[in-house]
Order: C-alpha cells, then structure tokens, then sequence
C-alpha cells in the first residue's frame, strides 16, 4: 500500500511538472519561429520595397533595435528586377555566393508569375522569397534562411535538452525524498493497521465472555429467540474482527508460499461449498471450470479470494436469479481468467469503480438488508494484485461480471 502510495505521488508529481515544462518549452519553441519568421518577412519587404538593395536609413526588425546598413549585410540574399514586358531590369547577386547569376536568373523567372510570398528548397539550401511590383517593375527577392533557422533550432535543442535534464533530476530527486514527503501518511497508515490489530485482539476477549455466557443462558433456561439473536450477532462481529485483522495483514504483504497450484482444483471446492447454499435459495447454480489450469499463487490464499467473489455474488444475487463461475483461459487473452457472475437487474446505473474501495456498500434498495461489511472485494482486489493479476467488474444485460485475470 504504502509503495503504491509513493509511486503514484511521484508519477503525478512528475506528470504535473512535465506539463508545466511542455508549456513553457513550446511557447518558448513557438515564439522563436514566429520571431524568425516575422523576421524574414520584415527583412524581405524592406529589400523587395527597395528593389533589392539595402536601404540607407536604419530598418526595425521585429524584436531587435533598428539595423543600419552594416546589420543588413548578415543576412544572404539575391534579387532581380523586371520590366513591364518581363525583362531583367537589375540582378543583384553580391550578398551571396553559392547560387550563379545564371541559376538567378532561371529561378526568378520560374517564379515570377508564383504567389507573391512563399518558401522554396533550392540547392540543399531553404529560401524564403517576396515579389513586389512598384512604379511598373517587379522584384523578386530570395533570403537564405539556413542562419535564422539554425539560430532558432539551436533555441529548440537547448530548451528540449534543458527541459528533459530538468524532468529527470525531478524525478530523481522526488525518488530520493519521496519517502519523507509521504512519512506522514505511513505513520498514519502504521498506526491504523495497529489499531485494527490490537482493537480485534481486545474484542475477542469479551466476544468470547459474551458467547460463552449465552451458551450458560442457553443450558439454564433453554434457546430463546433471544439467545439465537446473540448468537447471531456474536458470530457478525467475529467475521467483522476476522475480515479487519486479515485486511490489515494483507496490506504488510505476509509471507506467501507463492507456487504453482492446480487452481481449479481450488475452484471446484469453493464452488461445491456454495452449491448448496445457493439452491437453497431458489437460485440458479452454474460452473465452467476447465479442469487442470494452473497458476503461480499463495493456494490458501487463492481458496479466500474464490470464497469472497463467490460469497458476494450469492449475497447480491437477485431471488430467483443466477450464480455462474467460469474458470478456463480465453483465447483472446490466454492467460486463465477466473469470472463470478450473478444477477442484478438494479445494477445499470451502479457506479462499479467504488465497489473495491474498503467500507463501501452499495445501498440501494437492493442491498439494504444484505449483511457485509464493505471488506471483502477490498480483500479480492488485494489477492489479485499480490498474485500479479488484475481483477475489474463490469454490468452487461442483468448480469454483473467480476473478472480476475492471472498471468
């Protein structure tokens, strides 16, 4: 429990801070593409405005203070101008050196009737171009981006690097000190468990005084409905202290003989215990145990988790209605799959998540006159989970399935 307890409180911890980086670093990772990209096109509209030469007075680009011409010549570029009638008016290719006047030439006329602003991959190398048309000539300018964005890729490794060293010494710090933080808890958690222990000890004392002075009422005067209502009760309590103590112990993991058992060997005797019972009752008794199916697991304690999924389900079944236990392995999931059904036409709109939590009951209609203690699937979930399986419940047309699956 407490393990359980740790692990959820670092994985939620660290769930919490990841989103909280996630957001950070994508906004920092957006905000640097939409500045380089609000940068080339501030850069490209003021060279394509000047027929692609660099304008003598200072040019704001966004974010940074106002370029001269020395802080233009940072950026590589190439343009051309055309006349009316499509002839290269002006071809400046002195800001860059991989790209020939003749390749200039043949790429600006390919684009010259594209759409006014786009991107093209030319050469290994990503240009971001702008055509103008002022005073009867176009200009064609292409701004190499390989610099502006290497700058912001390089933004985007650092922040990814830096966040996910960050996420990582989190988590490695809130697994050295998780134990501190959730000591209040164990403490807690301990001092519960001793009182449970030390509670059900102190209560069988005068449990036995009682029942023992009734069995002496009983010998003197005779069985009254009075004494039979003693019993009754005596024997509630004794199965309430029995179900406590040994919920308490499950939770300190006792020692297991963990092994291989023949579980439906285990499984056909629970469900001959209960045959009777239940037809007593004037219910349906069904079985589909498949002979021979072993499993890895505490066999007394497998006997217990059968008793209570079969006890609750013969509890909880309607009058009239259906117990059915299945024992076999599927073929969808292989592995042997244990299911105690029954009937319960009240169960639609039954919120079934809270039927593991301990002390709870359902009380409806339906159950108010049951007799339970909210103990017993608390106990079932447990077993399961100790024997590395997974136990779920489900409603489908009348019927509610509880499924333990084993590995």
């Amino acid at each position: 429990m407490i393990q359980k307890i740790r692990r959820k409180f670092i994985i939620i911890s660290t769930c919490a801070l990841a989103v909280v980086l996630t957001t950070v670093i994508g906004s920092i990772i957006g905000t640097s593409y939409y500045r380089a990209d609000q940068e080339v096109s501030t850069v490209l509209t003021t060279l394509a405005n000047n027929q692609g030469d660099i304008p003598k007075r200072p040019v704001a680009v966004l974010g940074q203070a106002k370029h001269n011409r020395e802080g233009l010549f940072q950026y590589r570029y190439f343009s051309v101008t055309f006349n009316a009638t499509g002839d290269i008016v002006d071809l400046n290719d002195e800001h860059i050196s991989t790209v020939k006047s003749s390749e200039i030439k043949t790429l600006a006329q390919e684009f010259r009737h594209r759409q006014r602003q786009g991107h093209t991959f030319y050469k290994g190398t990503t240009y971001a171009y702008k055509r103008v048309t002022k005073q009867g000539l176009t200009t064609i300018v292409f701004l190499d981006e390989t610099l502006l964005m290497a700058r912001v890729n390089q933004i985007v490794r650092s922040a990814t690097v830096l966040g996910v060293a960050s996420l990582a010494l989190y988590a490695l710090l809130l697994a050295l000190f998780s134990k501190q933080a959730i000591e209040p808890v164990v403490r807690a958690e301990k001092r519960q468990k001793e009182f449970i222990t030390n509670a059900g000890h102190e209560l069988k004392t005068p449990l036995a005084i009682i029942a023992a002075n009734n069995e002496m009422v009983e010998m003197l005067n005779g069985e009254s409905e009075w004494t039979q209502s003693n019993h009754q009760q005596i024997n509630r309590l004794t199965q309430l202290i029995n179900r406590l103590v040994s919920l308490a112990r499950l939770d300190e993991r006792p020692t297991m003989v963990i092994t291989d058992i023949n579980a439906s060997q285990a499984i056909t005797t629970v469900a001959n215990n209960f045959r009777t019972l239940v037809e007593q009752d004037g219910k349906q008794f069904v079985t589909n145990i498949t002979p021979d199916l072993t499993i890895k697991a505490d066999e007394g304690y497998f006997t217990e988790l059968a008793n209570i999924l079969v006890d609750n389900a013969n509890k909880y079944c309607d009058d009239q209605g259906i117990v059915k236990i299945t024992w076999t392995a599927t073929k969808q999931h292989k592995s042997p799959t244990l299911v105690v059904a029954n009937s319960y036409a009240a169960g639609k709109d039954v919120d079934y998540n809270k039927f593991f939590e301990r002390f709870y009951r359902n009380e409806t209609s339906h159950n108010q006159e049951k007799k339970g203690f909210g103990i017993g699937l608390s106990m079932a979930q447990n077993l399961v989970q100790t024997f590395k399986g997974k136990l779920t419940v489900h409603y489908h047309e009348g019927m509610i399935y509880f499924v333990a699956r084993f590995r």
